[in-house]
């Protein structure tokens, strides 16, 4: 596993969510769910299915409106963004959600062009030079410029992904299931990709997954989503003599066992 990233306890949290209350109907997902993000940390964030893992990002990058509590992204309150700041949010964070979200109609360049078209006024020469950078960054060869999403792997599609999250070099980076549907060589080489990135750019990083093999390769951190709310947020290690039964179930069954021997 990577080191501890370096963060100052003295400086604000990025992200910090104070009694997050989540509802669907009549069942609450979370309750009072408490957690804080501190700049330089990979933290990663794992539960069972029906936890509310993405919902809990959703509600963070103001996807969602809370049912209660409160979330502050970048010390500001999500719930009374004016227009003007939720445009600079944007700006500062960038999103990897699961299936990549690939604009279809769109080549590969035009996709990692899309933000800076979106939210600056550079020349289009600028832009452009900027996605091609962007592109190779995370791994692709220029001959995928002008390939549509459908002619992509989907290691590749994750990776231009990344590469459009990347185009406006946020500070805050949130990634969904980076690895789901990954086979163990491509998983492998898109964890080694985050956390080069992750250093080289120095990224904070809330990564959702269920990818064992990401948890220690990666992550300096990991937040346990269970009884609708963060039972814990530590180490790998940490966890590993946690006397919580999903956690220890997790972490030490065979998967767990496994993934340890590696790491």
């Amino acid at each position: 596993m990577t080191s501890p990233g370096t963060t100052d306890p003295a400086l604000p949290p990025l992200i910090e969510v104070r009694g997050l209350v989540t509802r669907f109907g009549a069942r609450t997902v979370h309750q009072d769910l408490d957690l804080d993000v501190r700049r330089g940390e990979v933290l990663g964030v794992v539960g069972g299915s029906g936890s509310g893992k993405t919902v809990l990002l959703n509600s963070i990058i103001g996807l969602r409106d809370p049912d209660g509590g409160s979330v502050r992204l970048l010390g500001k309150d999500v719930a009374d963004l004016t227009a003007a700041e939720a445009a600079e949010l944007e700006q500062r964070t960038g999103v990897l959600f699961q299936q990549g979200a690939l604009f279809s109609s769109l080549t590969v360049l035009e996709n990692v062009a899309s933000p800076l078209v979106e939210h600056t006024r550079l020349p289009r020469r600028l832009i452009r030079e900027i996605a091609e950078m962007k592109i190779a960054m995370v791994g692709l060869e220029p001959g995928s410029h002008y390939l549509k999403p459908a002619e992509l792997s989907g290691g590749m599609r994750k990776r231009v992904g990344l590469a459009r999250a990347l185009a406006l070099d946020p500070e805050l980076l949130f990634l969904d299931e980076p690895t789901a549907g990954l086979d163990p060589i491509g998983a492998g080489a898109f964890d080694a990709l985050i956390r080069s990135l992750s250093v080289d750019l120095g990224l904070t990083i809330f990564m959702i997954t269920h990818d064992l093999d990401s948890l220690y390769a990666i992550c300096h951190k990991v937040a346990v989503l269970a009884d609708r709310r963060v039972v814990a947020k530590a180490t790998v290690e940490e966890l590993e003599h946690s006397d919580h039964p999903w956690i220890r179930e997790y972490f030490l069954g065979p998967r767990g066992r496994a993934a340890r021997k590696t790491s």
